[in-house]
């Protein structure tokens, strides 16, 4: 696939979204009495970039970005816990506040990245396959429905790793209907944004992609 600068844009989005989610998510918000981690403000538009980039450059291409997030993820991870290790300097004293917000737990850590990959892969592999099935009709639909069983998938799993043993299960299964919800309706709040870009790379590229002959292993290169 020629790479073009629209694509590199978009991409940039995606992974600048995944990595403020997971940074802001260490913050608990409390709007309308909802229990949710600040990084709700931004997560779900990892979904709507991912929903866009399949619609349009297809899920080869989204697997790349997918992945991509991941690795890039992984960095940011890597450079925090380096940093929080080496010693301050001595006219430096937040270290507690440093660890506080960019040290994660390993528990933690598992949970983000197994529930962002089984998300995202469940996501953009329901879009393609919806488009082919509707012939790329009923866009609307085919994002609510993809993001619904993403983001399900992304709750129960990051929610139940992470409380297990901590919260009752009562707790545990409000939590993550709670998310899932909030995103859910995150993505039908976006929908019009969404036409609106989607039809612009459209047009912009000259491209509007079928998965017929994709190979959607998440795992594979072509």
């Amino acid at each position: 696939m020629k790479v073009s600068v629209w694509y590199v844009a978009v991409t940039a989005l995606f992974v600048t979204c995944l990595i403020t989610a997971n940074i802001l998510a260490v913050k608990l918000i409390s709007p309308l009495g909802l229990l949710l981690p600040a990084g709700v403000i931004i997560f779900p538009l990892s979904y709507l970039i991912g929903d866009i980039l399949t619609e349009v450059y297809g899920y080869s291409a989204a697997r790349f970005v997918i992945w991509l997030g991941f690795f890039c993820n992984l960095l940011a991870v890597l450079a925090f816990f380096i940093g929080g290790l080496i010693p301050s300097a001595g006219v430096w004293h937040d270290q507690k506040a440093f660890d506080a917000i960019l040290g994660s737990t390993p528990r933690a850590l598992f949970a983000s990245f197994i529930s962002y990959i089984v998300g995202e892969f469940s996501n953009s592999f329901i879009l393609a396959k919806l488009k082919i099935a509707t012939k790329g009709r009923w866009l609307w639909m085919r994002t609510i429905g993809s993001t619904f069983v993403g983001e399900g998938f992304d709750s129960i799993i990051f929610i139940s790793i992470v409380f297990w043993n901590i919260l009752p299960p009562a707790l545990i299964i409000t939590a993550i209907l709670t998310q899932w919800i909030v995103k859910v309706l995150y993505e039908v709040a976006a929908t019009p944004l969404t036409y609106i870009v989607v039809n612009f790379l459209k047009r912009q590229e000259s491209i509007d992609t079928y998965d017929y002959h994709t190979n959607f292993n998440p795992f594979g290169v072509h």
